[in-house]
């Protein structure tokens, strides 16, 4: 069973940092375009960041700066560092698959999800 599995996520203060992980089975991370988006209440499903089988890594302009990605290939996990975490980045935060060695961060193009991993930023 293909299957992607997300943790780290929780409450943090205004200014902090939290690492979100995404574990796969049933197929390998490092042959695929794994992408991280976030679903803030009431509002779509947007695109975070993404990185290729290649390494190619595209930001959305919000988490410039921000956030980066990474890969592990021996635990077969991809990870979401996030700093500078700001109210505005509370969300549901989930990790995707596509099929397809480009970068893009439309949600359409991801055909394995994550269960999600709550983010809270807040005092």
């Amino acid at each position: 069973q293909l299957q992607l599995v997300e943790s780290g996520g929780g409450l943090v203060q205004p200014g902090g940092s939290l690492r979100l992980s995404c574990t796969a089975s049933g197929f390998t991370l490092s042959s695929s375009t794994i992408g991280w988006f976030l679903q803030a209440p009431g509002k779509e499903r947007e695109g975070v960041l993404c990185i290729t089988r290649g390494g190619i890594i595209m930001y959305a302009n919000s988490v410039k700066g921000r956030f980066t990605i990474s890969r592990d290939n021996t635990k077969n996990t991809v990870y979401l560092q996030m700093n500078s975490l700001q109210p505005e980045d509370t969300a549901i935060y989930y990790c995707a698959r596509t099929r397809a060695n480009t970068v893009n961060l439309r949600s359409s193009e991801y055909d394995i999800w994550g269960q999600g991993t709550q983010v809270t930023v807040s005092s």
